[in-house]
């Protein structure tokens, strides 16, 4: 025993050969029992056994047996992008071109429409001017006419006032006479002056009156002088003025005699401011 161990690569003797056959005759039944069982696993679902084996002659068991792995599912197909079609460069550039000639003349067009706009409105303003003018010059002329006439029948209202007051006071001038005395003889050439002479320093006018308007008083007085009534004829055509002259008037209150010692029973007084 002790050589055996000794020299472990020499040949054994053939006393221990029997007992190394049968040893391998075991292990290979034992792998034949394996194998046996890994195929019946494979078909039955039963769990996996493991066994060691030793022998004297190392032997590499066989690969154990997977199932293999289902395959992962397919993805599903992504839908194929829609080919991008581009436009040939000259053909966008005409198109843009194209656009921009279209905005330009619309542009204008409207600038046309607009100032056709404004020349119908202008010759519209024109024409209400015209005729605004028009009418203004004709209701000019029918106040001129009016106050033309209204001055007609003062004049003849003031003609007939004279004859009615001639009559009343005893005048001896004819029908058709146009003087304001009693007697055809008349006043004193100085009179009318003396007048003037008493009554205009009464007057109390500060305005500024365009030309020198005549304004035209009526005075009814007594034998002796006193003023009994005035009112005016005439007007001068400036209220200011002929209120003034009515003032001046009435603050007289008594007019001077003439030389024969007379007054005369009415007169008409004019008055300018510029006098």
């Amino acid at each position: 025993m002790a050589t055996a161990l000794a020299q472990p690569l020499r040949p054994q003797s053939n006393v221990g050969l029997g007992r190394g056959v049968g040893l391998a005759l075991l292990a290979h039944a034992v792998l034949l029992l394996a194998l046996k069982a890994g195929l019946d696993w494979r078909s039955h679902d039963e769990p996996a056994l493991e066994a060691e084996l030793w022998s004297a002659v190392p032997e590499a068991a066989a690969p154990k047996a997977m199932e293999p792995e289902p395959p992962p599912p397919a993805p599903a197909p992504r839908p194929a992008p829609k080919p991008q079609v581009q436009e040939p460069e000259p053909q966008r550039d005409a198109q843009i071109a194209i656009e921009r000639e279209r905005k330009l003349q619309q542009k204008l067009q409207e600038q046309r429409e607009l100032a056709e706009r404004k020349k119908q409105e202008r010759l519209a303003a024109e024409k209400l001017r015209q005729e605004q003018a028009k009418a203004d010059k004709l209701k000019e002329e029918q106040e001129k006419r009016a106050k033309a006439q209204e001055e007609a029948r003062r004049e003849a209202q003031r003609q007939e006032n004279l004859r009615r007051i001639q009559g009343l006071a005893g005048a001896s001038g004819g029908p058709q006479s146009t003087g304001t005395a009693l007697q055809s003889s008349g006043p004193s050439a100085n009179y009318a002056g003396r007048i003037k002479a008493r009554v205009r320093p009464n007057i109390v006018f500060a305005e500024t009156v365009a030309g020198n308007p005549l304004a035209e008083v009526e005075v009814r007085c007594a034998p002796d002088g006193l003023i009994l009534a005035a009112r005016l004829l005439k007007s001068s055509g400036h209220a200011g003025w002929d209120q003034a002259v009515l003032r001046a008037v009435e603050k007289t209150e008594r007019l001077p005699r003439d030389t024969d010692g007379r007054v005369p029973a009415s007169m008409v007084l004019a008055f300018r401011p510029n006098e």
